[in-house]
C-alpha cells in the first residue's frame, strides 16, 4: 500500500517551486516523453564537498512513504529523510547569462561550497 501525502503550493510550506521551474520541469516531461503519472524526484544524500547534494531525477510514480507535492500540473516526489533538509526550500529556474538549470534555496544551508553543488546544515 503506497503512503504518500499530497499537497500543494498553498498547504505547504515544506517544498516550493518556482513558476520558472514548473515551466522547465514540464518542457522537460514533454521532451523526454514520459507518462501524465511521471514527475521529479527531489532528493539530499551524503556528498560534496560540504557534505550533502542535491538530487533531481526523473520518476514514473512515488514510491512508498514519498511525500508528494503537486502543483501547476507537476508532481514532484521526495523521500521523507531528504525532506528534513529540504523544508522550505524553493526549486527554481534561470535561464540567463550565469547559465541556465535548476537551483535550490534552502533556508537550512548553513554554508555551500565554491561550486555550489553542495551544502551543509
Amino acid at each position: 500500500m503506497e503512503n504518500t501525502q499530497t499537497t500543494d503550493k498553498e498547504a505547504s510550506p515544506d517544498l516550493a517551486v518556482t513558476p520558472e521551474a514548473v515551466i522547465a520541469i514540464k518542457r522537460l516531461l514533454k521532451e523526454h516523453e514520459l507518462p501524465d503519472t511521471a514527475g521529479v524526484r527531489v532528493g539530499v544524500q551524503g556528498g560534496g564537498c560540504s557534505g550533502f547534494t542535491y538530487n533531481l531525477n526523473f520518476d514514473y510514480k512515488s514510491a512508498d512513504g514519498d511525500y508528494v507535492i503537486e502543483q501547476d500540473g507537476v508532481r514532484l516526489f521526495c523521500d521523507p529523510k531528504s525532506l528534513i533538509y529540504l523544508r522550505g526550500t524553493q526549486l527554481t529556474f534561470s535561464d540567463g547569462l550565469q547559465g541556465k538549470g535548476f537551483q535550490f534555496i534552502n533556508p537550512n544551508a548553513a554554508s555551500t561550497c565554491g561550486c555550489g553543488e553542495s551544502f551543509s546544515v
